[in-house]
């Protein structure tokens, strides 16, 4: 029995890609919200994850995401689940893997053959790489994420000491100070305190827990003053206004060590340079020895 192994390859790589088709049209899709978790969420104990995964929908992702080990400190700062990260991945791989298949079908159709083991060796290797970019790409917008949320909360530190100023109570300063800015960071806060109106629990509890569910200690440090304005009665805002420009200080020195860091990387690509031009000035001399 002959095999045509050209035709097979186009079949594979065509039905990899109708695969990846059918699963990103199905995640773009709208979904109906899950009653049950969002009740869930809503009357969890105190110290509980509020990061619900919906698995209604991702069921089948949830064995595979336990096995990968997901950054879950990262996903929660992205508002992404396991599942989610999981299908990033399984998508970039499959993209990764189809594509070889797929240029060696064209290259073979225009009459260039190739070794099946050559696409199928190469699409193991794409596939690879593929899945650990999409990996590197959500560490990295994990940090960059994380570095913003880290100034706006030194933002947050003085709105909060403003309010305080102006004899308002621990609570509604907290909530007075998140309503004043817009933008992704101050709706997280801004959630956590609703959450934490709705379970009638303390908003510096729920601010510390959503410092340790995203892996911003920035944001724990708030809570943890404002609690002993409210239990205590404490005039916490110069607390506030230290805490603020400590961190502003350490996000200047960090900055300043990454910036050192890229110059160093390119203190490489420039000595290169250097030898190539005297590479260049050198060679007439060299060839009339």
């Amino acid at each position: 029995m002959i095999v045509n192994l050209p035709l097979v390859s186009a079949v594979l790589g065509g039905s990899a890609i109708g695969l990846g088709l059918f699963l990103v049209v199905r995640e773009a899709m709208p979904a109906t919200p899950a009653l049950g978790p969002a009740l869930r969420r809503l009357h969890a104990q105190t110290g509980a994850t509020h990061a619900a995964p919906k698995r209604a929908r991702h069921e089948w992702l949830g064995g595979l995401s336990r096995y990968l080990r997901p950054p879950v400190r990262d996903l929660a700062l992205l508002g992404r689940t396991p599942e989610q990260y999981t299908l990033s991945l399984l998508l970039s791989a499959l993209v990764g893997l189809a594509l070889p298949s797929v240029l060696a079908a064209l290259l073979s159709a225009a009459g260039i053959g190739f070794s099946f083991v050559v696409p199928v060796a190469v699409g193991i290797g794409l596939g690879g790489v593929a899945a650990f970019w999409a990996h590197h790409d959500v560490v990295n917008k994990a940090q960059q994420a994380r570095r913003e949320f880290s100034r706006a909360v030194c933002t947050y530190l003085d709105l909060v000491a403003l309010q305080l100023s102006a004899a308002h109570g621990p609570v509604q300063a907290l909530e007075q100070a998140a309503a004043v800015c817009d933008g992704w960071v101050f709706e997280r806060i801004r959630e956590a305190l609703r959450i934490a109106q709705l379970q009638m629990q303390s908003p510096w509890d729920e601010l510390r827990s959503l410092a340790e569910e995203i892996g911003v200690p920035e944001l724990g440090d708030v809570g943890a003053i404002m609690q002993s304005s409210g239990a205590d009665g404490a005039q916490v805002h110069e607390t506030l206004r230290t805490r603020a420009d400590a961190l502003r200080d350490q996000i200047r020195t960090d900055n300043l060590a990454r910036a050192e860091a890229i110059t160093g990387r390119l203190d490489v690509p420039g000595a290169l340079l250097v030898f190539i031009l005297m590479g260049f000035v050198l060679y007439p001399f060299m060839t009339r020895i």
